[in-house]
């Protein structure tokens, strides 16, 4: 069945190709991972707003409230269940750095099940009040798509890449309704060096699922009667914009400082109980934190500036303005805490949504606290858009998908110029503070991002020693002779040779040009072990370092050739600049083409 289903594909493969360009079937590929991509996010904003509305809306006790508590952490319990019990033996990740790593390391390949597996974990884990975001989800549902579409026609891996990214857009623009955003989003984070030809296929995925997505989902994510901005508010807008900032490079720290924490825990269940223990306590006291948290931002825009404290222990105080704006300053910070408790817990969900609802409380925190001092009269919807679009401009680096993603679900293209503004002084701190996103951070640290503006490093970074080692030498022992091996000596191709032990073991190497000088009574030594003969090498490689190592070491005395051993100092071969050299003009080639 299976040698039949092949034959079928591989005969479609062959009438395409001579019927259909590779470019118009890469088009007409774009069309269906748009198509896909779009179910895909209505289905994932179906089943979550579901799921939320059945435990807040259908479920009638009196006390339910009380269960607001502990809906997270069954949320994140559930979603770990299922990973270990139905996703036994397969690797399961979250958040946009697989998507990326994928790129860089593994040929743009996404393992099938990420289609479907993203969507029920990051659906069980909001749904039930995690306070993280879909977005990243259904980014890497969409990559998945994509990955996969491309890999079931045996496209290389540029073009599986291009649909990869095609997937991504697809995802987020049918999970904003904002298909400008998608594709920016894809050539900002996933296609670093944008070209030209790259640009239809994304345009047509990320429509064609904004169009799907709206025809089954069609619940916009915010909505609001946008103003035009004032030139007086625009000194306020640059101070906010040091404020986000400042803010993401506060943020970034400390999704650091808490993934090393959690990483000290090995029991996944510990992690789960701590988790759901520790967001019951948060959404105790700040019940803004349940769930995405759109639902305050959207009360904010419609005016509604005490709702945060709405249901919260302040309730009775809501009406007086300094207790709604100390209380959302804490609830920012608590917002920060409880998104990276979600997401590194157990619980699939992403860091795009929390940063959306963080830049909308500071941007609503700062307008309403200079309008409570008296100062001026700020526009307070303006600078929650501000503060949102500067958020996710400063933790995800990426600025153009900041800026579009707010005027488009907001509809507020009217408040370009200070979206342009904050977005990019947002930014800009950020990246002076934090070289690398808190995506692309663990990636960098590791050697395995692609970074199109240390090009040399990151073509090194892609390559694997144990790809580049040669192992056509004449290996000596150190109780042999030259005479004992002359034959072996006199018809290498090499002109070094590896001495070892018995153990195998590199005890040091020696040159031709000597050991013919010996042999043909030049000079003396025919008759010495090569325990005596054996000179030390100028430097030795050990199998797990990275190329960027290896070059340095090669560049610091100018040599060609070096012997690799393992960790356990048994020799394994050589590496030398002409393989390195060779392997580094293909990925160049293969990089150069892939977005051609």
């Amino acid at each position: 069945m299976r040698e039949h289903f092949i034959q079928k594909l591989d005969a479609l493969n062959k009438w395409r190709m001579k019927r259909m360009s590779n470019r118009n079937f890469l088009i007409a590929l774009a069309f269906l991972v748009g198509i896909v991509g779009g179910l895909a996010a209505a289905l994932l904003k179906g089943l979550t707003h579901s799921i939320a509305s059945f435990l807040q809306d259908d479920i009638e006790w009196q006390y339910k409230y009380f269960l607001y508590l502990v809906f997270p952490l069954i949320g994140i319990l559930l979603s770990v269940l299922y990973v270990r019990k139905f996703l036994k033996g397969k690797k399961f990740d979250h958040g946009i750095t697989p998507i990326i790593y994928a790129v860089s390391r593994k040929s743009s390949k996404i393992e099938f099940h990420n289609i479907y597996s993203q969507i029920i974990t990051s659906a069980l884990t909001v749904g039930f009040g995690g306070s993280s975001g879909l977005e990243a989800p259904i980014a890497y549902s969409g990559s998945a798509i994509g990955s996969n579409i491309g890999r079931f026609f045996g496209l290389s891996y540029k073009e599986v890449t291009m649909l990869l990214a095609c997937g991504a857009a697809a995802g987020i623009s049918g999970a904003f309704d904002s298909p400008i955003a998608g594709m920016i989003f894809a050539i900002e984070i996933l296609l670093t060096e944008f070209s030209i030809p790259v640009l239809i296929p994304l345009l047509i995925s990320s429509a064609i699922a904004a169009i799907v997505s709206n025809l089954l989902y069609s619940e916009p994510l915010f909505h609001t009667a946008t103003t035009g901005w004032e030139i007086e508010a625009l000194f306020f807008y640059l101070i906010l914009a040091v404020f986000v900032g400042l803010y993401t490079v506060y943020f970034s720290k400390l999704s650091q400082g808490i993934k090393k924490w959690y990483a000290k825990i090995n029991n996944p269940y510990h992690k789960v109980w701590f988790s759901g223990i520790a967001l019951g306590g948060l959404i105790f006291i700040f019940p803004a934190l349940y769930g995405e948290g759109y639902m305050t931002i959207q009360a904010i825009l419609d005016g509604n500036f005490n709702f945060v404290v709405k249901n919260s222990l302040f309730s009775d105080y809501r009406e007086l303005g300094w207790v709604v704006f100390c209380f959302s300053f804490l609830t920012l910070f608590a917002k920060s805490l409880a998104a990276l408790i979600t997401v590194s817990s157990g619980g699939n969900g992403g860091i795009f949504g929390p940063s959306l609802v963080m830049g909308g409380l500071l941007g609503f925190v700062f307008a309403y606290g200079v309008n409570l001092l008296g100062i001026i009269d700020l526009n307070v919807p303006n600078f929650v858009m501000a503060g949102m679009a500067g958020a996710l401009a400063g933790i995800m680096h990426a600025p153009l998908t900041s800026i579009f993603l707010i005027a488009e679900i907001t509809g507020g293209y009217t408040l370009m110029i200070p979206l342009m503004l904050v977005s990019s002084i947002s930014y800009l701190i950020n990246r002076s503070v934090m070289k690398h996103s808190i995506y692309t951070k663990g990636l960098a640290e590791s050697g395995d991002l692609i970074s199109y503006e240390d090009k040399d490093r990151t073509v090194l970074s892609m390559m694997k020693l144990r790809y580049l080692l040669e192992r056509n030498f004449v290996v000596l022992k150190l109780n042999e002779t030259p005479k004992d091996r002359q034959s072996d000596i006199i018809h290498s191709k090499r002109n070094i040779f590896p001495i070892v032990d018995e153990n195998d073991c590199l005890i040091g190497i020696i040159y031709s040009e000597r050991l013919f000088s010996m042999l043909l009574g030049e000079e003396e030594g025919v008759n010495r072990t090569f325990a005596s003969l054996a000179q030390k090498a100028n430097d030795i490689i050990k199998v797990d370092e990275n190329m960027d190592t290896v070059m340095r070491k090669m560049n610091r005395e100018d040599i060609w050739i070096l012997p690799v051993v393992d960790l356990n100092g048994k020799y394994l071969g050589f590496i030398s600049k002409a393989a390195v050299f060779n392997k580094y003009r293909a990925l160049l080639m293969r990089q150069g083409n892939y977005l051609e």
